[in-house]
This record gives C-alpha cells, structure tokens and sequence, in this order.
C-alpha cells in the first residue's frame, strides 16, 4: 500500500494519507484550524521535471512559472529550486518573485499595464520586457533614451485565431485586450518598421489563451510568431529576433486523477504545427502556471451543519467562495471534483446521495458543487476539494471576510511518514483588522 500511495502522487491513496496525518498533526480541526489547503511538494518536483524533460536538449528553452497561479513566496522559491524562472504579470507578483530569490534575468515582466515606474526599474534591474501595445512602445522609447539595460526586450502580438471554449480564458480573439492585433491592417508591416528601427527588440511573444483552449490552437498561435520572427529577420538582413516567448497554458484535466494533457503531448502539436521551433534557431521561453500546479494540491474543510431543504440534501462547509471563487461564480466552466471523509481523514463509503456542498458565505450562490452525488455528509466530516493547487486558496476571495486559511507544503518519505512545512500560516482576527484599518 505505502509503495502505491508514493508512485501514484494524484490518487485517492495518497491523498488520503495526508489527509489523515494532516488531522493527526492538528493541521485540520474543527474549531481551530476548519479549512486548510495542501501542495504536494514531491508531485510538483515530478511534474516540473516532466516539463523540463518534454522539449529536446538540442534547444535552448526556458520555463517560467506564471506566479499568477500560486505567488506564494515559499511556492516560487520552491520552484526555483527546481530550476524555473518566473513569469509575473503585477508590482507584487514582481516583489514576491525577487523575496523568492528569482535573479533579475530569470523574471519576465508581461502586465498589459504597464507604469513607467514599473518599466523603469525592470529595466535598471534587466529583467525581460514583453511590450504589450504601440504606447507602450512609445513609453520605452522615451525610458531609453538615457539609459542602458541588459533587459531582453520583447513585444506580446495577438494572432487573432479565435477562442477556446472559456471566453475569458481566451487571448487571441479578434478583439483580445493583449498584444498587437497581427491580423488588423497595417500591423505586420509596422512591426518590421519596429524592430528595424530599434535594435533592443530582439524577442516575441505569444500567448493565446489557457484552460478551454485546445492544444491545436495553441501550437497554430506558436506557428503564427514563429513566421513573423523569420518575416522580420528576412526583411531586415540580420538575425534581430533571437528568442521567441511562447507562453503557457496548457489545459488541466478536471474530471479525474490523469494528468492529460501532458507536456510531451503539447511539444507534439508543436511539432506538428511549426516543426521549425525546434531548430535551434530561437532561443524558447515558457510560461506555464495552472498545469504545474493545479492537480498537485487539494483544499479540505470540514461539514459543520446539514440539511434538507425541498427534497435537496445540504452541507454547510468551511471551504467555499473565499478559496474556490472561480468555482462558485462560472461553476460550468470550473467544476471541481470533491470527495467525502470522516473526521478522521479516510474516505467515506455507502450509497451516492445527491447534495450541495456549500459554502460559509452569506449568499445564496456560495456552492461548491450542486447535486453531486456523494455519501451522506453529516457535521464534522471533511470535504476535499480537489485540484486546487493553482488560483484557488493562494489567491484567497474576500468576501465577508472569511480568514484566509493556511497553506501548506507536503512531502512523503519512502517509509510513509508524512512531512508539512507552512507555505503560508492561516490568517488570524488581528491580521484582518490591521488589513482593514481595525
């Protein structure tokens, strides 16, 4: 059993076996610690190294963790460690990347808004610059005009290809607020007058969309960048575009244990879609988060009362839209699995009862999943939700100001025993109200 529970770092077993050990530690209790979310340290490790091994030796590439999907500091330094860099979108992203230890030159700045404060120390620092529109281009121009940097600097184009099936998880539609539209008129041939023009742009960026969008699409906005890269450099005579950023990601399977798609099969679609990205010609950047994080965690909180109301079972939880926002609000489009456990950790069994599983917030859409069949919950037993390591309890929702709830790292030896390390204590009633002005 021990030896399944390690080789099998998203089954049921093992989380099953932190789940256990965490409510033995006193991580997970009803009155002091109701709600609490786990990363699994060593299935993070693996899937990272999944990713590394997934593109050929022959190219130079570079994966950079999307800090927007888990910014925690101890997360990011972790996956340092590991040997990513780190992609941030915002002033705090940008802070907790450097508090993790994140050189300068393996940070890339991509936020769509942009303050001249903000470029102006990413290029004193040379982190890398992906410009998102034609003013920002302009503001560079003008930050430049006195200074040097080491930044490699870039510029983020839209292919316009269409969307994937979560509109807003969708960047590369006709009408996208990211990047220069390469299909409006006029734009291909400025670019080349861009980059003919300013010698520091050296690199290109595409990203067209995450979770819904499906991997052809992807790969064929790859594609797009790629010939524009060799449009610039042929028009221009030299070698000016040397990197090409190709963004993330990479859907998450929500339905299940299985990891798919996976890495391999993304290179894949590459290859078959533009075959000469791994020429060796460009140098590669990627900036993957929810697929490198995502089915690695899980949030568990414990059934404090229970219900009949019109022939529907409910369940009062802990965890609700404070850690699951996306899921309460576009639950069509982010469903989460849960499983039932007794206060003890294990799993419990008996016939499906379908029941809601809700949330503390005070207001009636506060659900976590909707006639889910699920043995009968009754007070003190715990719900998981799973999945979660990316963009659920890291990046907690205020409302009714729940406290945020502790995040914690886990790590099993060959011998079973269980390993925690905060990744961030739980918030307490004094942190709230300094927050707030108490």
């Amino acid at each position: 059993m021990t030896n399944h529970r390690l080789t099998d770092p998203h089954g049921p077993a093992r989380r099953e076996l932190i789940l256990r050990a965490a409510v033995r530690d006193g991580l997970l209790d009803p009155d002091e610690a109701p709600l609490a979310a786990f990363l699994d340290l060593d299935a993070v490790a693996a899937t990272v190294d999944s990713l590394h091994r997934a593109f050929p030796d022959r190219v130079e590439v570079r994966h950079a963790f999307a800090a927007k999907a888990n910014s925690l500091v101890p997360v990011l330094a972790r996956l340092r460690e590991l040997g990513m860099d780190c992609e941030v979108a915002s002033p705090g992203e940008f802070a907790q990347a450097l508090a993790a230890g994140f050189e300068p030159e393996r940070i890339v700045f991509d936020s769509p808004a942009k303050t001249r404060r903000e470029l102006a120390r990413a290029l004193e620092l040379g982190v890398a610059v992906n410009i998102d529109n034609w003013q920002e281009l302009a503001r560079l121009d003008t930050l430049l005009t006195d200074r040097r940097t080491d930044s490699r600097i870039g510029v983020r184009v839209n292919p316009q290809l269409g969307g994937g099936s979560i509109g807003a998880m969708s960047t590369a539609t006709a009408t996208s607020k990211f990047g220069i539209a390469l299909a409006d008129e006029g734009n291909v041939e400025r670019l080349v007058a861009a980059f003919r023009e300013r010698p520091w742009l050296t690199w290109l960026h595409c990203h067209v969309g995450s979770q819904g969008c499906p991997l052809d699409l992807m790969a064929d906005g790859v594609a797009a960048t790629l010939a524009l890269a060799q449009k610039i450099n042929s028009e221009l005579g030299r070698r000016q575009v040397v990197g090409l950023d190709i963004g993330g990601g990479l859907p998450v399977n929500f339905a299940g244990d299985e990891v798919s798609p996976g890495y391999p099969e993304y290179v894949e679609r590459l290859r078959a879609h533009a075959p000469e990205l791994f020429s060796g010609e460009f140098r590669l950047v990627t900036e993957f988060g929810r697929s490198v994080l995502a089915k690695n965690g899980f949030t568990a909180g414990y059934v404090e009362y229970t219900k009949n109301s019109g022939g529907r079972a409910i369940a009062i939880t802990s965890a609700g839209v404070q850690v699951a926002t996306r899921t309460v609000f576009a639950p069509d489009s982010w469903p989460l699995r849960i499983s039932a456990h007794d206060g003890t950790g294990a799993a419990k069994h008996g016939e499906p009862v379908e029941q809601d599983v809700a949330g503390p917030a005070c207001f009636a859409g506060d659900l976590v999943a909707r006639a889910r069949p699920l043995p009968l919950l009754l007070p003190g037993d715990l719900v998981v939700l799973l999945d979660t390591g990316a963009y659920y309890s890291s990046t907690p929702f205020a409302y009714n100001s729940l406290l945020e709830p502790a995040v914690h790292g886990v790590t099993v030896a060959a011998d079973g025993s269980v390993r925690f390390d905060t990744l961030r204590r739980a918030q307490t009633v004094e942190d709230l109200l300094a927050r707030t002005g108490g």
